[in-house]
């Protein structure tokens, strides 16, 4: 027996002893951030979408790296809705010619600019209003998110292109920021509701009540529990909004309502090819396929946020 108890022992003495984790070493838990961000790496569509934008952007930002050749310029007699050479890679007759003989690929990569940076400040500018809006209106309840909401159903009862039109006819000078002051006047209701809604669900929360509890000042409680919390799906409506809002900035300029001559975007572009459909086609298809490029890039992304950040979809 003594013998047998010496032998087990010895066995013990010889298996290995599992790691135990080093003090002040343990894996912190992620937060909902972290985690999106885990799954958004690893979603083809959030990849696809990303790479996307960021060429747009820099085209929107460089467009010199994509062409030397000016947007403006035009040769009538020589490039008069000349075709498509397919052969000449990024080169200025690439995507032909338009009817005033102004290449079309130059067009393409300058108009990137007008029309992103319509998308990017107005969804900028509607998120904070909105966000502002619905925080309000979230929180404090009673008469407050009386007058707030019905403002918003206010805004949010008129047509949305109908209304942008009124706006930009009452102006002379129809610039690039007129164009986006119009399309922000009318666009922050969507944003409002989703954070009104956002901000009831989480102002009902245990560490909110237990900050009021401790005597925690309103806006403390605003800006670091209840807008932390709130903000994520105001990001994914957003992201989701800003193709729109480029897609509304081509509609209007088509109609002749938005941005026109001499400014360079795709929605005046998709205008001028109208005139040309029959002839040249290519000349309205091109901007179209631009726009529709671009609006489902930002789509993609947004659909790859929400399924990141809404743990109900994992």
């Amino acid at each position: 027996m003594p013998e047998t108890l010496e032998a087990t022992e010895a066995q013990e003495s010889a298996q290995p002893v599992a790691a135990q984790p080093a003090p002040g070493k343990a894996e912190k838990p992620r937060s909902l951030w972290n985690d999106a961000w885990h799954d958004l790496r690893r979603n083809p569509l959030f990849l696809i979408s990303a790479v996307l934008i960021v060429v747009l952007l820099t085209m929107a930002l460089f467009p010199g790296l994509f062409t030397s050749a000016s947007p403006r310029y035009a040769d009538l007699a020589k490039h008069y809705l000349q075709q498509p050479n397919w052969g000449h890679l990024f080169a200025e007759d690439w995507f032909g010619y338009d009817g005033q003989g102004r290449s079309i690929y130059a067009r393409v990569i300058y108009g990137a600019r007008a029309s992103i940076m319509v998308g990017v400040i107005v969804t900028l500018a509607v998120t904070i209003t909105g966000g502002i809006v619905g925080m309000l209106a979230g929180y404090f309840g009673g008469w407050v998110d009386t007058l707030l909401s019905r403002l918003t159903d206010v805004f949010f009862g008129v047509p949305f292109i109908l209304g942008a039109m009124v706006v930009l006819t009452s102006f002379t000078e129809r610039s690039i920021w007129v164009v986006i002051g119009s399309i922000a006047f009318l666009g922050w209701t969507q944003i409002a509701r989703v954070a009104r809604g956002s901000v009831i669900t989480i102002k009902q929360a245990d560490y909110v009540q237990a900050a009021k509890a401790l005597g925690a000042s309103t806006s403390r409680i605003l800006l670091k529990h209840i807008l932390p919390n709130a903000v994520a799906p105001v990001i994914v409506v957003a992201t989701i909004a800003l193709g729109g809002y480029i897609a509304t900035e081509a509609t209007l300029s088509f109609l002749g309502i938005g941005l026109a001559e001499p400014a360079v975007s795709w929605g005046v572009d998709i205008s001028s090819g109208a005139e040309q459909l029959r002839n040249a086609p290519f000349v309205l298809i091109i901007p179209s396929v631009m726009v529709s490029i671009t609006v489902l890039a930002f789509i993609m992304l947004g659909d790859a946020v929400r399924n990141a950040l809404d743990p109900k979809l994992r």
